[in-house]
């Protein structure tokens, strides 16, 4: 498969690229910054330089042509401010989905976060993310063009990833590696059995590839 991921230099991304390319899939990253594009050739895949929030829906249909899937793991990280957290978490996801749509990609993958809500309350920055990232997921479930999956890691660590995970509906509140999330996210680029899904991802007991095809139904 053709796999297009934005946000491609981010920690999750990266990882991912490196799974994905590793299975023998083409894949390439969506970065800001000319800089970046060593680190995602290192990583197995083709750097594309595109800013979401300039580009337009024709200037990123561009770059999904001939793609199988797409990956939206872009954010305005951490300190960014909420001005950057309504263009970027809210604005790009929704301007990628808009474009997968227009070109025919049908599968469609979000990296989203635990508790995100377009009705989320609260004043801090890390709720005006959770509110943008919940209104992304609830519009990229609106879209009858899509077949998505929603991933909604816990808390993110930096610790080597166990490949033991909880995945479902619901977990309740929890940690997970970031190694953890990619390969969650390289199974179910493989497994169109979770189009439709929303799940939580935390560490947990179960397989990788077991937690995946449990919740695709295999």
């Amino acid at each position: 498969m053709r796999i297009v991921i934005a946000g491609g230099h981010g920690q999750i991304a990266r990882r991912l690229e490196r799974l994905l390319s590793a299975r023998g899939h083409e894949v390439a990253g969506i970065i800001r910054k000319p800089e970046q594009a060593a680190d995602l050739r290192d990583a197995g895949a083709e750097p594309v330089l595109l800013d979401l929030e300039s580009a337009s829906a024709e200037d990123v249909a561009a770059v999904l042509q001939g793609a199988d899937a797409a990956v939206f793991a872009a954010g305005a990280g951490p300190g960014s401010g909420p001005a950057r957290k309504e263009t970027v978490d809210r604005g790009a996801a929704v301007l990628f989905a808009d474009a997968a749509e227009q070109t025919g990609v049908r599968r469609y993958i979000v990296v989203s976060s635990m508790g995100a809500a377009p009705d989320h309350e609260g004043d801090g920055e890390f709720d005006v993310y959770l509110r943008a990232k919940g209104a992304a997921d609830a519009y990229v479930r609106s879209l009858s063009g899509l077949d998505w999956t929603i991933l909604r890691p816990g808390t993110l660590t930096n610790d080597a990833g166990k490949g033991l995970v909880q995945l479902k509906a619901s977990t309740g509140p929890g940690t997970v590696p970031r190694d953890d999330v990619a390969a969650v996210l390289a199974e179910i680029a493989e497994t169109p059995g979770t189009a439709g899904l929303t799940l939580e991802l935390i560490s947990g007991s179960v397989p990788v590839s077991v937690a995946v095809k449990d919740v695709a139904g295999n």
